[in-house]
């Protein structure tokens, strides 16, 4: 009998596999391939061009991180990115989600509305916001005729950033919007109205029964928020022609790798040591957030 199930067992095991095995070859060409392959170039001074040359170099490509200007503009300039684009376009996704999950009038139509700017390409609407931010663009001309001063959005470091951080928590906010407003709709309403019962205003419904219970979404609308927002790259590429301009204002560590990979000769293994680092920062932060989160709902 046992021989029999086992039997049984292991060709299950083996049709399982058989059909697993495209997925894996996928899986192993463009994702854990390439990770390998990164992780063997960050230690090594690469030379691609005429006969290809590795040279080790143990942790050297490491080191440099820690004396390239460049590296920790681009470190900090995505820091501040994350710490201020994940709690905004999070916030603005919630808030939205149970705006539009309050019964409205028109609530279908606004739905689709506010989610149109996830379905167009990020390309495309950077080349739109470029046009909005230019000096004589959509918003200096309000800005002036209302009285209030006007802003050289793209080529003042001050605000060029900022101008990128305003442009996705408007343009992905509405995607984590959706995935808010599925989750509302399994929150049970019998809650609800035991509050009204107790006499609970719309505000205190909010806070001690919406929130409480969306945890388990917040937890992932953030981690993904944390991983998008540290690989910022075609925003940035775009609003600065791949210089990471102005003054490295808009440099990102994406940006940075790109550059040292395909921009610059001999620097290949140096990208790869960055793209790592970059990698293990995600790594951290997320489970960072995971640890300190609370993922439980309250039903």
């Amino acid at each position: 009998m046992n021989k029999k199930f086992s039997r049984k067992a292991l060709r299950e095991t083996g049709q399982g596999y058989t059909f697993m095995f495209p997925a894996l070859i996928v899986l192993g060409l463009f994702i854990i391939g390439p990770i390998f392959y990164t992780i063997f170039l960050s230690f090594h001074k690469v030379q691609l061009l005429g006969n290809a040359t590795f040279d080790f170099v143990a942790f050297d490509n490491f080191k440099r991180i820690l004396e390239d200007t460049r590296a920790k503009i681009a470190l900090w300039n995505t820091f501040k990115y994350v710490v201020i684009v994940v709690p905004c376009q999070t916030f603005l996704a919630l808030i939205l989600a149970a705006t539009l999950n309050a019964g409205l009038k028109g609530q279908t139509f606004f739905r689709i509305v506010y989610f149109l700017p996830t379905l167009t390409s990020s390309a495309v609407l950077t080349l739109i916001f470029m046009w909005m931010y230019n000096k004589d663009g959509l918003i200096n001309n309000i800005l002036d005729f209302i009285g209030l001063p006007t802003y050289n959005f793209l080529g003042d470091p001050a605000i060029a950033l900022n101008a990128i951080m305003f442009m996705n928590i408007w343009s992905t906010a509405p995607f984590f919007m959706v995935i808010y407003l599925a989750a509302l709709q399994d929150i049970p309403e019998s809650l609800y109205e035991a509050a009204k019962l107790d006499g609970a205003n719309v505000l205190q419904r909010f806070w001690k029964i919406t929130v409480p219970n969306l945890r388990p979404v917040t937890s992932f609308v953030v981690i993904m928020g944390i991983i998008g927002t540290f690989q910022l790259f075609d925003q940035s590429y775009i609003f600065s022609a791949g210089s990471g301009g102005p003054d490295n204002s808009t440099l990102t560590v994406v940006l940075l790798v790109y550059q040292y990979a395909f921009k610059t000769l001999g620097t290949m293994g140096y990208a790869a040591a960055l793209a790592f680092l970059l990698a293990f920062v995600i790594l951290v932060a997320t489970l960072l957030q995971r640890k300190f989160s609370k993922e439980e709902s309250l039903y």
